[in-house]
């Protein structure tokens, strides 16, 4: 690969913008599960198309830093000899994307809950449906299920 070399100011913006992107992705998620948690999720669908774009941004804004840095040191390193002042945001591009992987995860958790919830209520109402369905004879009169019992017997 072949580095490109960057001033400390455009490694500064660089990182700027990938904490932004970070900060933006992770709004999305804290959103999502708002979506997830109430009865309304007309906006999961929306949200889905967001996260991906964001990632997408993500991606290659870290493609961009990669490329910018030498290959031979960390990302940590490279700035530790290069930028000082950029470590600060780099441990915050890493917190964000450790608080990204824990929210993504409870999300996936509340899915996986709204999917068995769902489930669920599926069988219930085809088990509902199957039993109206006996309700009513091949003759259209009505046949109801009998206990054995006479009404008002005890």
């Amino acid at each position: 690969m072949i580095t490109t070399p960057l001033s400390s100011s455009d490694l500064l913006a660089r990182l700027s913008d990938e904490r932004d992107a970070m900060r933006t992705f992770v709004a999305l998620l804290e959103q999502e599960q708002k979506a997830l948690l109430s009865t309304d999720t007309d906006a999961l669908l929306s949200l889905a198309e967001q996260k991906t774009k964001q990632s997408d941004k993500i991606q290659a804004l870290a493609r961009e830093r990669r490329a910018s840095l030498p290959d031979s040191l960390t990302t940590e390193k490279s700035l530790q000899a290069k930028s000082p002042p950029g470590l600060a945001l780099w441990h915050e591009i890493r917190q964000l994307a450790e608080q990204a992987q824990r929210q993504n995860h409870i999300n996936g958790e509340l899915i996986q809950l709204k999917m068995r919830y769902n489930q669920q209520a599926l069988v219930a109402l085809v088990g509902a449906t199957q039993h109206a369905a006996g309700i009513y004879g091949a003759d259209g009169q009505p046949s109801l299920p009998s206990s054995g019992r006479t009404l008002g017997s005890g």
